[in-house]
């Protein structure tokens, strides 16, 4: 397989991640939690990244350069995840302002209406699991293997 192919691959890949995440939270309704969301961001940006370098890169050089780029990222991702799962787990603290917002409001009234339609999402509970994973731990699992693509993409002597 080719670097740009192994680039266009990871971006497909961090696509459907992206799109899974989409579908969990607007199909089955699981609101995400600010680690959720967090981990979005490497995905993100590996998604505009290897756009940018199936468009531009056609050296081996910027190639390199781009799976270098998509590794961290993914080392990013796959870090989140491991964190995020490891909360979940109550293996570590979670951020203090990950489980909702403090609400404001001018009368009691009104702040005992935000409080019944406020829907509070703690970092430390996973609203899904599948195989005794979360989504968090299956997001590390997947960074990891496309941290891995990415460190073959730079290895490889195509």
């Amino acid at each position: 397989m080719t670097r740009l192919r192994l680039i266009g691959t990871i971006g497909l890949a961090s696509a459907a991640l992206i799109a899974g995440a989409w579908y969990f939270q607007l199909v089955v309704g699981l609101v995400p939690c600010k680690l959720c969301l967090e981990q979005r961001l490497p995905h993100y940006a590996a998604i505009g990244l290897s756009l940018a370098a199936l468009v531009l890169a056609r050296s081996r050089r910027l190639q390199g350069l781009v799976l270098l780029g998509l590794a961290a990222l993914m080392a990013w991702s796959a870090g989140l995840g491991a964190y995020h799962a490891g909360v979940e787990w109550g293996w570590f603290l979670g951020p203090s302002d990950c489980g909702g917002g403090v609400a404001s409001a001018p009368g009691v009234q009104d702040f005992m209406k935000q409080l019944q339609t406020t829907r509070v999402v703690a970092c430390s509970e996973a609203a899904w699991r599948w195989l005794g994973l979360s989504l968090a731990g299956w997001n590390a699992l997947a960074s990891l293997g496309l941290l891995a693509l990415s460190v073959l993409g730079l290895s490889r002597r195509a």
